[in-house]
């Protein structure tokens, strides 16, 4: 199957989700625009002082993240390949009174659809294992940047993401691949992470693994050059049954179970 395809078959599910999303209580949405901030903690705390930077948001979805960052005093730009998400996030921009650019674009023909650079382009939670062509997707970071500039990464650490739990006792099993791979792994399930009762027109989605060694490798091949990398026992989601919620937006594992990392951030710099 190409990737063209199966953009076409992602594009479809992202784009029937939107409403579910922005309607999710996972998402914040009203507490957005209420004045609130959906970052979560690690990005919060690991981002820095934006004010005055120019920000992109690659794959963005409906854009509460970028808003929130606009709201830090970056100046931003989102780009999402499913119009639905755009239009999503241009309302949102509009009813917070933001200024903000949404840009509709698959992120492999990103540098065409930005036409413009930026000191940071942001990416998280979620986003790259989307994507067939992580070496792709780091020269079109690197070219979007700044010199100077700098991509911060945070993602579910693969190793989580290819261990499987069916109920909260069961023990952590091996299930899903780690290494990377050329066909897609293939998923049919009703509804959405945000919402499991969600009734989809499109329920099949496809999906790579990224080990560290590709994601790293194909950072430092684009040229940038990797300063921090963090890994952290905690999530964005309920990865597994057993995780338990930390109060404050994130899961982790329960007191009794060996930690592990269950996600990582990353920040890699062009050279000015």
């Amino acid at each position: 199957m190409s990737h063209t395809e199966s953009f076409s078959i992602n594009r479809a599910w992202w784009d029937g989700v939107v409403e579910t999303h922005v309607n999710a209580s996972d998402y914040l949405t009203q507490a957005f625009r209420q004045g609130g901030d959906t970052l979560h903690p690690i990005e919060s705390d690991e981002i820095g002082d934006l004010r005055g930077k120019s920000l992109v948001h690659l794959q963005c979805h409906f854009g509460l993240d970028t808003l929130s960052l606009a709201r830090r005093g970056a100046r931003v730009t989102g780009l999402d390949f499913a119009p639905s998400a755009v239009a999503a996030a241009r309302r949102l921009a509009a009813e917070a009174e933001l200024d903000a650019r949404f840009v509709e674009s698959n992120i492999y023909n990103a540098v065409a659809a930005l036409g413009d650079s930026y000191d940071i382009a942001y990416v998280t939670w979620g986003a790259i294992n989307w994507l067939p062509d992580l070496h792709h997707w780091a020269r079109i970071v690197a070219e979007v940047l700044k010199p100077g500039g700098f991509l911060y990464l945070l993602e579910g650490h693969p190793m989580a993401m290819a261990m499987e739990q069916k109920h909260a006792e069961d023990p952590l099993a091996p299930s899903w691949r780690y290494f990377a791979h050329a066909e897609p792994s293939v998923i049919d399930e009703p509804g959405s992470y945000a919402n499991k009762q969600a009734a989809l027109a499109h329920t099949v989605t496809h999906e790579w693994a990224h080990p560290l060694q590709e994601i790293f490798g194909a950072i430092l091949e684009a040229g940038l050059r990797i300063e921090m990398f963090h890994e952290h026992d905690r999530i964005a989601w309920q990865h597994w049954p057993c995780l338990e919620y930390d109060g404050n937006r994130m899961y982790r594992l329960p007191k009794d179970r060996m930690p592990l990392p269950l996600s990582f951030s990353l920040r890699a710099r062009k050279p000015g």
